[in-house]
Formats: structure tokens, sequence, C-alpha cells
């Protein structure tokens, strides 16, 4: 992460806090010009992080920043790639793969030179431009409606794109877990999450701890309609636990089988 990004994500962050703060007040407590401040408030709204209104910044509602891959794109990225590391054990030579935008899925991408030949499908823009210069990757870009709030394309040009499309493998996250239930905080997300799940012959969930902390609107599917379910190592036993009685396949990435067996009999 750049010192402009850092700087950038501790503006959202301070914002999201007070509610509302004046450009001269951020321009004192970032040590930085005013020019600059407006510079940085002009990316922030571009990226649907902020309001820039006269003289000051104003905080958007936590669920549409959530929403945006700029503000996912930065959070438990230590989680992520132990994660995606799970996930890619899931995933073979000669396969179709749906990638959906999930931030979390984004650090699976770079790991699938290893596993070459893939045919990929993905409607994010960050994942197609890294695949792209995979070699034994067969990229299908789904195209649609370009959502700049989440650099991805959505709508239904793109569902039924998608529809039309037979996978092996669907590696999805989620933003939250709400009664052992996948919801998100846009519908359109949700379209697009469910049309590549219908078609995949197999379906992998990676969700970092913090999922099982937050709430959203509208739902995806239950955790138990996956074949995986992947959590990290900081999730608590007790969801683990629970969660295995209902019958879901959970995984623990990075856990060892001592950690696996202790996690099992909690």
């Amino acid at each position: 992460m750049t010192k402009r990004e850092a700087r950038q994500r501790a503006i959202v962050a301070a914002v999201l806090s007070e509610g509302s703060i004046r450009i001269d007040e951020l321009a004192e407590r970032f040590g930085i010009s005013a020019m600059t401040v407006h510079r940085d408030l002009n990316d922030l709204e571009e990226q649907g992080l902020l309001r820039k209104v006269r003289g000051a910044a104003t905080a958007l509602p936590n669920s549409v920043v959530e929403s945006s891959d700029a503000f996912r794109i930065g959070q438990e990225n230590r989680s992520k790639a132990q994660l995606a590391r799970a996930a890619l054990e899931f995933i073979e030579p000669g396969q179709a793969v749906f990638l959906d935008d999930s931030t979390t899925v984004s650090h699976l991408v770079p790991l699938l030179a290893g596993l070459t030949p893939l045919t990929v499908i993905t409607n994010y823009l960050p994942n197609m431009e890294v695949l792209k210069s995979i070699a034994g990757v067969d990229l299908v870009a789904l195209g649609g409606s370009y959502r700049r709030w989440c650099s991805a394309f959505m709508g239904r040009v793109t569902t039924e794109s998608i529809e039309q499309m037979r996978a092996d493998i669907f590696v999805t996250s989620t933003a939250a877990i709400v009664d052992d239930m996948c919801f998100h905080q846009s519908q359109e997300t949700v379209d697009i999450k469910r049309a590549m799940f219908e078609a995949s012959a197999l379906r992998v969930l990676a969700v970092d701890h913090t999922k099982f902390e937050k709430r959203a609107l509208y739902r995806l599917a239950a955790l138990s309609e996956f074949d995986h379910v992947i959590v990290d190592s900081g999730t608590s036993a007790e969801h683990i636990s629970r969660l295995r009685q209902h019958g879901v396949h959970v995984i623990v990435a990075g856990a060892g089988p001592a950690e696996e067996l202790e996690a099992a009999e909690a």
C-alpha cells in the first residue's frame, strides 16, 4: 500500500467515525495541504467512500462504504491470503472456474499460475487485469453494466451470460454471515453470485472471522448449501462447532491436524 493510499484510508476511517470533518481540519490532522485534501477527497468520492460537500467531507452509510471494493481490499489481508491458499486446494488443471468480485478471491488469482491450463470466468475488472497476463489461463471476461463502486460488471447482461455456462467450481466470499446464511449489501451482487452458484458443480465459500460480526440486507445462501466453507484461524471454535453440527463442511485455513481436531471437538 502506498503512502497516499494509506492516508486516504485513514481519512475514510476518520470521516466514518465522526460523520463530517472540515477540509482545513483534515489538512491539519494529516499534515498535508488543503489542495492535497481536495485531491484525496475527489478520489474517495469517485470510489463511493464518502461525499465531498462545500468545505467538508461527510460520511456515507456504512453499508454503501463496505460494498466498495476500494474499502474491502484493505481489510484482513493476512486472513484473505490464508483463505486463498486453502481454496487453491480445490482447483485442478483443466477446470473452468467462476471467480466473482470478492476481494478475498482476488488473493487467489495470482496463485492460479501454478495450476494451468485453466478457464477462468470473472466479472471483476482487477481479476481480469491479472489473469490476462497468466500464460495458460483462458480468460472469459464477463461484460455488462460496469459498476465503479465495486470495479465489476453487473446487471442482466452479466447474469444472462453466466446462465449460459457450466463451470467446475465457484469460489466466493460474503459480506456478512447472519443466522448461518450469507448476506450482501447489494441485490445486484447477490444476483451475480447466485447465478455463478447455480452454474457450478462445486461451491466453495471462503470467509474470515469478521464476517460473523457483520450484518447486511440481502440473502445469498445458507452456509449449508456450499460444498466447503473455509474459515480463517481467527474464527471462534463456537462458530466452527455449530456449523459442523449442522452438517457444514468447515475447513480451518492454516490449521494443522492438531488444531483441526481441537476445533472439531470444541
